[in-house]
């Protein structure tokens, strides 16, 4: 039969049912199929705390919301167009999210009396076969009925056949959204190339999806989103934690050192060991520790004997390894510690995302014990984040922690492949041998940047002790002396400042360079700040945006940009953190838009907040 087929600009997806249901896996194969088709897109996966909470129940419920268009975008979408719902408990949770006049594409068999009781529906009540879905188009589909249809000439149990069901759901919407499945045939054949009957009832349930959307009289449209209008060149969709472990391969690549990663798992860290792990042909040791604090120490010793050492955690780690950070602060010597951050305190919203560990990387240590923060902004920019924080690592001799956070680890886009060329070189110097009218090395002896040498353990006569009691200036021996540690600790702290002479200056990243509101940001609140104020923008507002990566130092021009401005924005989903380090540090009354749910800010919110400032100004 013919179908009519109309060109939308953008489409908002999200996929939802219980955490069995393969929702993480539909979501990521139509994204990888988006982005082969060169159309621009960004993701959001939404998962359960708990690693299987009790089927069909709200705290169990698996989400992964897609948003795809023929424009440039920044964010993962407000709101969705369509929501795929495989149970009660997915229409339940994400139905506040869902556009009025969405459509709902409900798999019947999970609003079944058990399902409904499980989502906490009243007695009697299936929002399915009442009016409280008359707002939405709700295309009703017994998935699970007809995926064992599909399969019901093969030998598999009853349970197995069910676990197809996500594949039939997305051959259906590669129908509607007029795709091939190609991509994903591809995925199914290398994942379950050694079970021939796996393989062909996946490949089976995904054909019979799309065959439901072309033979059935219900459906009379499909749509089609265009390729979007991008920089030419190669590109890939990217998640955040992938972007990681790449840069920093480029990163030991372009310095010439081993890579050592010693780390302990941790959600949403992890996927950086499972990734780098793969690699060892390039150089890479991945060590798995007993716990946080054998996995940062064992970097420090790799870090002490010449290598590039590297560790991973998310806030509660990030309080475990505080004490070793001191000591790499004392030793001086490059050390880079990523801080995947996610919902605290204590173990907090585990598999939620939050901005809220920047104080603790400012001064969560004791003593003064000052380190560089460096602050990725989206899945993509990971991999510049942490290609800067090794540079700054190794150049400046000193421990760097990099935040990124839940929702970047996990989100994707697309990501144009830089060349090896391109990347700009990362110069390490060993000290090999004394200096001409040097009689004893001297391990804290200073070069114009205030940095020591890094000299290898074992290399002759070089010989030299480190440890964490104060150090006497310039030889290194151990110091009680009250001015030695006035003197040591300004010496530390002027370290890390002068970084900022090395670092580039501050840009804008859209609006006029003098105007009424400065919208202050970082880390993943990038695209909704760069949405709203582009919306801003076009509506004739004198609207700026800022995003820093350099969160200590700040840039030296910070100070001049924000003097600019007659307020200034800071969103933070946190509960006011960068704010309190810009008041104090520039003594600007900065206004502060925090949002602490577990979830991005959104553009509406911004847009809002914004439109509220500009009214009680004259």
């Amino acid at each position: 039969m013919s179908h009519k087929e109309q060109l939308l600009p953008e489409v908002v997806i999200k996929f939802a049912g219980d955490s069995g249901d393969g929702m993480q896996l539909t979501g990521t194969q139509f994204t990888i199929n988006t982005a082969l088709l060169g159309i621009d897109l960004a993701t959001f996966p939404d998962f359960p705390a708990e690693i299987r909470a009790p089927q069909g129940t709200i705290p169990g419920v698996s989400g992964y919301q897609l948003r795809f268009s023929s424009d440039r975008i920044f964010t993962p979408g407000d709101e969705c167009d369509v929501l795929v719902a495989m149970n009660a408990a997915a229409l339940k949770t994400n139905l506040k999210s869902l556009k009025k006049g969405g459509k709902i594409i409900a798999n019947t068999e999970g609003f079944d009396t058990k399902n409904l009781r499980l989502a906490n529906y009243p007695e009697g009540v299936n929002p399915l076969e009442n009016d409280s879905l008359s707002n939405y188009e709700v295309i009703k589909m017994d998935v699970t009925k007809m995926t064992r249809e599909a399969l019901k000439d093969f030998t598999l149990g009853t349970k197995e056949k069910d676990r197809a069901k996500n594949m039939f759901v997305l051959g259906f919407l590669y129908w509607m959204y007029n795709r091939d499945m190609d991509s994903s045939i591809k995925f199914l054949t290398d994942k379950f190339g050694k079970k021939p009957e796996l393989l062909n009832s996946n490949i089976k349930a995904l054909q019979a999806g799309y065959n439901y959307g072309d033979t059935t009289e219900t459906f009379t449209t499909r749509y089609k989103v265009e390729k979007s209008k991008m920089e030419p060149g190669e590109y890939r969709s990217i998640m955040g934690n992938q972007a990681l472990a790449y840069g920093l391969i480029a990163a030991g690549q372009k310095s010439n050192l081993p890579i050592f990663l010693g780390t302990y798992p941790i959600t949403p860290a992890s996927d950086i060991l499972h990734e780098l792990s793969k690699y060892k042909s390039f150089g890479i040791r991945t060590f798995q520790a007993e716990d946080e604090i054998a996995g940062i120490s064992a970097a420090i010793g790799a870090a002490y004997g010449g290598s590039l050492g590297v560790t991973t955690t998310s806030g509660p780690g990030m309080a475990l390894k505080t004490e070793a950070m001191g000591l790499a602060v004392m030793l001086e010597i490059p050390l880079v510690i990523i801080n995947i951050q996610r919902g605290g305190p204590s173990t907090g919203l585990p598999t939620k995302t939050e901005q809220s560990d920047l104080l603790q990387a400012y001064y969560g240590r004791n003593g003064e014990c000052p380190m560089p923060v460096i602050a990725a902004s989206t899945p993509s920019d990971c991999f510049n984040a942490i290609y800067e924080a090794v540079r700054i690592a190794v150049q400046h001799m000193t421990p760097v922690i990099l935040l990124s956070d839940g929702y970047i680890a996990n989100g994707a886009e697309p990501w144009k492949f830089p060349a090896s060329a391109d990347l700009p070189s990362i110069t390490v110097s060993f000290k090999k041998e004394l200096a001409e009218g040097e009689e004893k090395f001297q391990p804290y002896l200073r070069d114009e940047k205030g940095v020591r040498p890094w000299a290898v353990p074992g290399t002759p006569g070089l010989e030299h002790r480190v440890g964490g009691l104060e150090k006497q200036n310039i030889t290194g021996n151990i110091s009680y002396d009250p001015d030695n540690h006035q003197l040591m600790v300004n010496i530390r702290d002027e370290k890390v400042e002068k970084i900022a002479e090395y670092i580039p200056k501050q840009l804008l990243d859209s609006g006029p360079e003098k105007g009424q509101i400065l919208v202050l940001g970082w880390g993943s609140t990038y695209g909704s700040i760069k949405s709203a104020v582009i919306e801003m923008q076009d509506q004739g507002y004198a609207v700026s945006h800022a995003h820093l990566r350099h969160m200590r130092p700040f840039p030296s021009n910070l100070g001049e940009i924000l003097k600019n401005f007659e307020q200034v924005l800071i969103p933070e989903i946190n509960n006011g953190q960068l704010i309190k380090i810009i008041r104090d540090k520039y003594l600007v009354d900065a206004k502060g838009y925090n949002k602490i749910m577990g979830i991005p800010i959104t553009k509406t919110e911004l847009v809002q907040k914004l439109k509220e400032m500009l009214g009680g100004m004259n």
